[in-house]
């Protein structure tokens, strides 16, 4: 709409990325701080409360009230910002709308079927879930090659150039990353706030890859890829502001959770944008807490089945540390910290290739 209006009328000032990313990004924020209270005064007159797993810390027994599914109404939230702003005919932008949409739906089932049992392992099943994962990743890795025509070059942190082209592999390749990422969001939120914060640093890290890519200057001075690419910032300022606006009730104590709903758009997003920037390698770095946390359980699970010993006192590694008896906020600030950090570290690498 914004687009359109400086096409229409000539308000030159809105043909640029950054200002509409601005506009977007207060407009998702100012959505989601207006609904949130109306949605969870909502949910606990209906008792859409977030049911608590019998295995989990003692400790997480006093959330039993809280409402979940809050993901629906920043999701939601971004997205009308994110079409309020963006250009609607480019590809990559509604791409990452369509990533962000079809993810959260997946997320819903899910823990509507959690909240109508009253039950924290009566959602989707696991293989479920997966296969749902599969195919709306498989439809937006088609959806980048055949569409929007991304090129399916390989690069590597450092290096100016592309390592090589991955062809067809990049279809599997792609799917891996979007799937992966989302699944390492959805472990990493188990406590008050703990995937909001790392979330937003990894889309403003990203965010500032794929401004370059799309700006012909700065990618050249940078050694970066060029293509159209940046009206995709507007959609990661959108869901940046969508967030913080959440964060405010999500703050420990919470008064809502993201839920499934939230937390795999989020990860598919990230993955999706991570893709764009051609820094799929460098989501290691730039979501490091998501892949620390998948990893803790990967190796709980693995050394457990082949040794029937535990690693950690309980996975995510999140866990481990309640159980160490850490105060939850200590937990979750200091993780914030370490993705800071992280993200820096992705940012440095910008110029050094």
């Amino acid at each position: 709409m914004l687009y359109y209006f400086y096409e229409l009328l000539d308000l030159n000032i809105l043909q640029y990325i950054s200002v509409r990313a601005g506009f977007a990004f207060f407009i998702a924020l100012t959505f989601t701080l207006a609904l949130m209270p109306r949605f969870i005064e909502w949910a606990k007159k209906s008792s859409s409360v977030q049911p608590i797993n019998e295995y989990a810390p003692k400790s997480h027994q006093s959330k039993v009230s809280v409402p979940t599914m809050g993901g629906v109404v920043f999701i939601v939230a971004t997205i009308l910002a994110s079409i309020i702003s963006i250009d609607m005919s480019n590809f990559y932008a509604l791409g990452a709308i369509l990533t962000l949409m079809l993810f959260a739906l997946i997320g819903f089932r899910d823990d509507y079927t959690k909240i109508a049992k009253k039950d924290n392992l009566a959602g989707l099943s696991a293989r479920m879930k997966f296969v749902l994962q599969i195919i709306v990743a498989t439809a937006i890795a088609l959806f980048l090659i055949f569409i929007a025509e991304l090129d399916t070059l390989f690069y590597l942190p450092f290096f100016k150039d592309a390592i090589f082209d991955m062809g067809i592999f990049a279809l599997f390749f792609w799917i891996f990353i979007i799937v992966g990422v989302s699944n390492a969001v959805n472990l990493t939120d188990g406590l008050d706030g703990l995937a909001t914060v790392p979330s937003i640093f990894s889309l403003m890290t990203l965010g500032v890859f794929i401004y370059i890519i799309g700006h012909s200057g700065l990618s050249a001075y940078l050694y970066m890829p060029h293509f159209d690419a940046g009206e995709t910032v507007i959609v990661a300022a959108a869901l940046i502001g969508a967030l913080i606006g959440f964060l405010w009730f999500n703050s420990h104590p919470a008064e809502v959770f993201m839920g499934d709903s939230g937390s795999l758009a989020i990860g598919a997003l990230i993955g999706y944008l991570g893709i764009v920037a051609k820094s799929e390698v460098l989501l290691i770095l730039i979501g490091a807490i998501f892949v620390a946390e998948t990893l803790s359980v990967l190796i709980q699970v693995g050394v457990y089945k082949w040794r029937q010993k535990r690693v950690f006192l309980m996975a995510p590694i999140h866990h481990h540390f309640e159980m160490k008896n850490w105060v939850e906020n200590k937990i979750i600030v200091r993780f914030w910290i370490i993705a800071m950090l992280t993200n820096l570290l992705a940012l440095i690498t910008l110029k050094i290739r």
